[in-house]
């Protein structure tokens, strides 16, 4: 009978220990400035157990990250909007899922989160009642964080924090897809083909804008270039970037393929008279 029980209490630990070990990979953050029964509400909606970690996200933070680049009105000064972040092993890919947030879409988050460094993740951002959903950016972060042990740099969060709002922002006067898809588009090309210079980038989004028949005003390029040039020194991977957007994959490698003429004018002169040279000696 004492065997029997040790074994059966062994049995309990081990399935306990296995509950937990999941449980570690689930964080949740909440806005500080939800009430008790909206905290309750978003826990009910994640469906969350309240072994999974929770933490805060406080106005003052959407600032930090947010308030150079998006209107006083979007930023507001109540964080509201939540998430929850279940990491997933190895392969398994981004996937996004909002609920009442207006303003940043999914496609919008998945972009900034690579951009983060963000990877094999389960996301879920919602609000108790219709918000813009940038805070939940910040939250994404922190929860991640939690969940891994790993650290996101400063230059990563902003960066991304950047690309969301000029992005949500772009959407606005163009339409939300077709902004992402630029955005998108322009980060792969200058990733894989490892462009810096101001130029470089102008051309790429000047070709890309061009190819989803977008128009572009003079300000808004440049925009785009700050963003460019920024994400252009972060450490990012293509294949990583395809291995997380799993339901683009075609279309990242059709972005990849493309040959569009970047070089600068020195480099084309050079070009030029290597070429004449090559003509007159073979």
């Amino acid at each position: 009978m004492k065997k029997t029980l040790s074994l059966i209490i062994a049995l309990m630990l081990c399935i306990s220990s296995a509950v937990y070990a999941d449980d570690s990979d689930k964080v949740v953050t909440l806005g500080h400035d939800l009430t008790e029964s909206e905290r309750q509400q978003m826990l009910d909606l994640f469906n969350v157990q309240g072994d999974v970690k929770i933490i805060e996200v406080t106005n003052e933070e959407e600032w930090e990250y947010f308030g150079d680049f998006l209107d006083e009105s979007l930023i507001g000064y109540n964080a509201i909007s939540s998430v929850y972040v279940e990491k997933l092993p190895e392969g398994e890919g981004l996937s996004v899922e909002t609920y009442n947030i207006f303003y940043v879409t999914e496609d919008m988050y998945k972009n900034a989160l690579i951009t983060a460094g963000v990877e094999d993740a389960r996301i879920i951002v919602a609000s108790p009642k219709k918000a813009s959903g940038t805070a939940a950016l910040t939250g994404i972060l922190k929860a991640f964080e939690n969940a891994t042990g790993d650290d996101i740099t400063e230059e990563e969060k902003r960066t991304a924090s950047e690309e969301i709002a000029k992005t949500a922002k772009l959407g606005e006067i163009i339409g939300k897809d077709k902004a992402q898809e630029l955005i998108r588009n322009v980060k792969i090309y200058i990733i894989n083909n490892n462009i810096k210079d101001k130029d470089s980038i102008k051309k790429v989004i000047e070709k890309t804008s061009k190819d989803l028949s977008i128009e572009l005003s003079d300000e808004q390029i440049e925009e785009i270039i700050s963003l460019m040039q920024k994400i252009s020194k972060l450490d990012l991977d293509i294949d990583e970037i395809k291995e997380q957007l799993k339901d683009i994959q075609g279309k990242i490698d059709e972005i990849i393929n493309q040959n569009i003429e970047v070089k600068s004018l020195l480099q084309r002169i050079i070009d030029a008279i290597i070429s004449f040279l090559k003509r007159i000696f073979g």
